[in-house]
Parts: structure tokens; sequence; C-alpha cells
């Protein structure tokens, strides 16, 4: 007998994350589509999940009672409470999610001998620490610059854009390395580093603009060979960092350069502007050497408290994601506040988690148990797997193998009707109705151990 676990997450019948009946596989199959898992078929390796680090969410959780903090910190991270969280970002510097532009070094300091995290040790780097304690294991950090100093920029400024100056390129190369070297000093673990946040934006807040030569020219010449002479050559460097819709003018401009691309491990990705998933596969396709991560994505314009179809954007999203060979997933804030913020230009979003620091009230949105569909179930070092459908259905769906030899597949119903499907493996089946505006994490055990070798490791 092979009993499979139900997890579902419902706008009807007010599921959240909530274990139904277990099904049993057998000979029989009911109305609906037939998703037909191979298990012998994989694809990319995944990375893990998380959010970012924003000094907004660890100045909103310090403002929140002790406990409070504690039960959103386990809710993320813990191994049984939380729901899998195990890769965080973190800043460079300020982003428009901190409480103003700041820096590591004082004006003109072209040595950073001046070099000092002490603001992050306020509240960023205290809320990761309890965050590796709550997880009982080790987080994997994506650093990320928003802007350099201003001083080291053509504008003046750390915001509105403007360019890193020609003098500053192995400065501001350097400037990494020591983020990284004195974030270890602190027992955070920089896995990863992006070239730069947005490279194409000049918003209003912390930004810094390249072209896709100029980003070319920074990694091939400056960011790659420092970090290498730094001893830093296993942190692995992500380019682009930026909206899918404009992914591929940029990525090949800087991989079509040998010199350049063996310096970049692979390419991260925001989901603003388009939902257009097959350019991460022509990506990939182009260079199946190097690794794609999904490093941010929120919902936009203030708190959304309530609403179901922020997290059916994510589950979208991260279906649609994983299908086209992403490896890993960020959110972005982790928590925001009653506002949306706290933000030092009012670009106030909305996050899994709002805290409300005047009412000391905990808000968990759609979008937490959408994530958590995914995240709690699919364990880093999993494969994707194939799953292939002999009829049409509006049902999106996604399947993975963990290395315990679990079939993790997630099915989303996003229409206005229910809609019964079956599952097929190995000649056996389960049938299922899913309810409208729904998401159902099926899980089927013992049926093999993980193989295969691409995709990456932390």
């Amino acid at each position: 007998m092979n009993l499979t676990k139900v997890i579902q997450t419902s706008k009807t019948s007010g599921d959240r994350l909530t274990e139904k009946q277990g099904l049993i596989l057998g000979i029989t199959k009911g109305n609906g589509a037939i998703l037909k898992i191979n298990a012998n078929k994989t694809f990319q390796k995944i990375i893990g999940f998380g959010g970012a680090f924003t000094e907004a969410t660890a100045y909103t959780l310090d403002r929140m009672e002790t406990g409070k903090r504690q039960e959103i910190i386990n809710k993320y991270f813990h191994p049984v409470e939380g729901i899998g969280y195990s890769i965080g970002r973190v800043h460079i510097n300020s982003c428009d999610f901190s409480l103003g532009n700041y820096t590591y070094v004082q004006e003109n300091d072209k040595e950073l001998k001046t070099f000092d995290l002490s603001h992050e040790k306020k509240w960023v780097f205290p809320l990761i620490k309890d965050a590796i304690k709550a997880r009982k294991a080790d987080i994997a950090l994506l650093a990320s610059p928003w802007s350099p100093p201003a001083w080291m920029k053509t504008n003046g400024k750390m915001n509105e854009g403007g360019k890193l100056l020609p003098e500053f390129r192995d400065t501001w190369a350097l400037y990494y390395t020591k983020f990284i070297k004195a974030a270890k000093e602190e027992d955070l673990n920089v896995w990863a580093i992006t070239v730069q946040n947005e490279p194409a934006a000049a918003p209003p807040w912390d930004s810094c603009e390249y072209m896709p030569e100029e980003e070319r020219d920074f990694v091939r010449d400056h960011l790659g060979p420092i970090m290498e002479r730094e001893g830093l050559k296993h942190i692995n460097i992500y380019i682009f960092d930026h909206n899918r819709d404009i992914m591929i003018e940029r990525v090949f401009a800087v991989l079509d350069d040998p010199k350049a691309a063996k310096y970049v491990y692979g390419s991260a990705n925001h989901w603003y502007m388009s939902e257009e998933f097959e350019i991460l596969s022509k990506v990939h396709h182009k260079y199946p050497d190097k690794h794609l991560i999904f490093s941010e994505g929120c919902q936009e314009g203030g708190l959304h408290l309530g609403s179901w179809l922020t997290g059916e954007r994510y589950g979208r999203n991260m279906i649609g994601d994983f299908n086209n060979w992403q490896e890993g997933w960020l959110d972005w804030n982790l928590v925001l506040d009653e506002m949306g913020g706290p933000n030092h230009v009012g670009n106030y979003c909305d996050a899994p988690i709002v805290a409300d620091t005047k009412t000391q009230e905990i808000h968990y949105n759609s979008s937490y148990y959408y994530i958590g569909q995914f995240s709690k179930f699919v364990k880093p070092g999993a494969f994707r797997i194939q799953v292939s459908i002999e009829e049409t259905t509006t049902l999106q769906h996604v399947a993975f193998l963990n290395e315990d030899g679990t079939i993790v597949l997630i099915v989303m119903n996003e229409t206005d009707k229910a809609e019964g499907f079956n599952v097929e493996i190995e000649g056996k089946f389960v049938s299922y109705n899913l309810e409208e505006h729904s998401i159902v994490t099926l899980i089927f055990y013992d049926y093999m151990k993980v193989g295969g070798t691409n995709g990456s490791e932390i």
C-alpha cells in the first residue's frame, strides 16, 4: 500500500497548509486529466527557498513583543513550525527598504580603511542569527548591492541611478570581499553575490546603472579577478538580478564573453513586468552550465491584507519558474509593518507576513501559505522531475523528487470552478478534486532515491 499525504490551502474551505485525508494509490482512476509522473527524468537541482533580511524587516521585528518576534521567525525557519526556509538575501549598503541611505565607510575613504559593518549588527545580523537558531542549521546568504557610496558615483548620490565611476571599479569590487569576510567573522555564510540589484533602473531609491557591456567588463576585469585574489573564488557570482523581460539581451552580453563568463555562476532574476517564464529556459538552453535563481518578487503598491490574488501570483510564478529551470526562490521582505514599510522613499509594498507594530497583531497573507505549499515540502537537494499530461487541463503543476525518495507534486487551480485530476505513478493512480482558487501538495513516499547531477549545491 502506498499512502499519499495531502496538504491544501484553499480560499473556499479556509484550509491553510492543512493536512487532508491521505490517498492510496490504486488501479482505478477518476474524472479529469491524468498527470503522469516520471521520477526517472530529472531536471535542475533545487537550492532552497527563503526571503530577504532587509533592515525594514529586522527593524519591524525589533518593535514587536519578544514572543511575537520569535513566532514570526519560527513560522519561516523552524524545522517543524516553519515553512522550510534555508536561504536568505541581504543588502550590501542600504536599499529602499532601509531607514535611510547608509554605507560602511567614511566619505572618500578610497582605501576602505574605515570599513565597518556595525550598522548591520544593530538589527539585521541579530535577526539572521536568530533565524539560524530557529532553523537549527546554517542559512546560505545571497548578498546584493543597491548602490556604492555616493562619492563613487557619477551623480554624487546613492539614489536615482547614476553609474560607478571608472576610477573606483577596483575599490568597489574590493568592497564586496570586505562585506563577505566581515560577515564570516560574524559566523554568517555569504554563499553568493549578485553584481548589482536591478542594473537597468534608476528609481528614486538606492540604485546604480550598468549597461550590459559595463556589467560584463566589471565582472571580467575587476570583480572576478579581485574575488579570486582575495581568496573568495568559491563565492558564486550571479549577474543580471533584474526582471525577466529584459533578461536575454543583458545575460547574453555577459556570457557570450568567455573571459567574463568564467567568473559567472549564473543569473538572478525578478518577476516584475513579465510572466514570460520561457525566457528562463532560453537562457538555460544557451548556457546549460550556468544557474538560475529567483532573487526578488513582491506584491507592489502597499499592503494587500486578505487578498487571495497575491497568493495565486506567487503560486503561478513559482510553478512557471521551476518548470523553466529556476533552482532557488527568494521572496523579498520577510516581514513589513502596518504601512508596508518602513521604506525611506515611500515605496511601500506587501509581504507574506505583516506585523502591526502598533497593535502587535500578526497578519499571515495568502502568499505565506502559497509559498509554504512548496518550501515546506520540497527540500534543498531535490530535483524537478517530469510530469506529462494526457489531456487538456487548466490546472498548473510541477513535481520534485526529494533526496529521501519522496515525490512532491504541487497542483494549483486559479479558476472559479473545482476540477478533478488523476496522478499516475508506475501504473498506479490517485484521484483528487481540487477546489476553486486552491493549491494542493501531494507527497508520495518510498519510490526511489534521488539521482542525477544537473543543478547547484550550497
